[in-house]
């Protein structure tokens, strides 16, 4: 259904509003066929990133290629890229089909030929019944389907989507998530997307670049992103985490290894291979990664091997899990139960044990 499949690739893209610098030296290459996300919170330069893409911003240095195409100072129109809004874009007057076909008609495609492309973009986003409603007819989910298939109808080498879900309750977030990724998976055109929503990212994406203050702070895919953060700041923006301050015993082992003498004990952490004997560096250790034990009279009051000992001084049902604040030697431990068995552990002596390699060392 669309043309050749496209990569994009952004060579040390810069852009600066008088004194402001939005976005600092960002080089990217996007693969072919990828669902590809700029990822962080407001301000850090994803959505200049987006618009430098499409065309509405000229970038004050670096290049934009499509393939092997430069498209850095050619106008939007020229650029062949479909872009989805955050607020939809939908002509109010117009019938859904009549949206769809608004960049076919601007082409001046033959009218059979349309009609055909119309009908294969809302088949494709499950929208074929509703071709003559208008755009007030429909619910968030209905018309953000109807704003894919206009920017899918014409072919693009390239689609940009914008916080496309930001505006849909939790329920319909959920249920656009899956369909655009059924869409990436069938069409396997590049999508770059923009979101600040963490579970978006780790849900959808083939590749994850995450922003901070204009520059590119981590790239991988999301099981990268969320097991090796490179930061503390990846670590605390994507998911909850603890961190632990320790200093390194030894250097790194062949598999990047070293022990780390930390307030809850001496612990085995992954660390960089920047980091080096002597030197302090904070650890990351998601709650989730927590075994945790209640250590009772049937176990004789004992903790026994790696097991660490502590007392739970708060815990928070939550339904599929509890979360629990554990006291271990003054630092505090955030751990996740999950199908919590009681109520309550609070007041209570615990163990907590974790695998050494779900302990990561961070960058500050």
């Amino acid at each position: 259904m669309l043309s050749a499949v496209t990569n994009l690739r952004l060579v040390n893209l810069r852009k600066a509003f008088d004194q402001t610098v939005a976005v600092e030296d960002v080089s990217i290459d996007i693969p072919s066929g990828s669902l590809f996300f700029l990822l962080g919170s407001s301000g850090c330069g994803k959505t200049t990133i987006l618009r430098m893409v499409a065309g509405f911003v000229e970038p004050t240095a670096g290049r934009v290629f499509f393939g092997d195409r430069d498209v850095t100072r050619l106008p939007p129109e020229k650029r062949n890229a479909g872009m989805v809004f955050q607020n939809y874009a939908l002509w109010p007057h117009m019938t859904v089909a009549q949206n769809v076909g608004f960049g076919l008609d601007v082409r001046k495609m033959a009218s059979r030929d349309k009609k055909q492309r119309i009908g294969e973009s809302l088949e494709l986003v499950r929208m074929s019944e509703y071709a003559d409603r208008l755009p007030n007819q429909l619910s968030g989910g209905q018309q953000q389907r109807v704003a894919l298939a206009r920017a899918i109808a014409f072919r693009p080498d390239l689609l940009l989507l914008d916080e496309p879900l930001s505006n849909l309750d939790a329920k319909l977030r959920l249920e656009m998530r899956a369909e655009i990724r059924r869409i990436s998976n069938e069409l396997r055109i590049t999508m770059l997307y923009v979101t600040h929503d963490q579970h978006e990212a780790l849900s959808l994406a083939d590749q994850v670049a995450v922003m901070r203050g204009g520059r590119l702070e981590q790239l991988g895919t999301p099981r990268d992103i969320y097991q090796r953060p490179k930061s503390r700041f990846v670590a605390e923006f994507i998911g909850e985490t603890n961190f632990v301050q320790g200093d390194i015993q030894g250097d790194c082992d062949g598999d990047g290894f070293a022990r780390v003498v930390t307030p809850i004990g001496t612990l085995r952490a992954h660390i960089p291979l920047s980091k080096r004997a002597g030197g302090m560096i904070s650890l990351s250790i998601r709650p989730e990664t927590i075994l945790l034990k209640e250590v009772t009279g049937a176990d004789g009051g004992a903790v026994v091997g790696s097991q660490i000992p502590g007392r739970c001084i708060e815990s928070t049902y939550l339904g599929a899990y509890a979360q629990h604040i554990v006291d271990v030697n003054g630092q505090r431990m955030k751990v996740f139960e999950v199908n919590p068995r009681s109520d309550s552990l609070a007041g209570k002596q615990v163990a907590l044990s974790f695998a050494a390699d779900q302990v990561v060392g961070v960058e500050e």
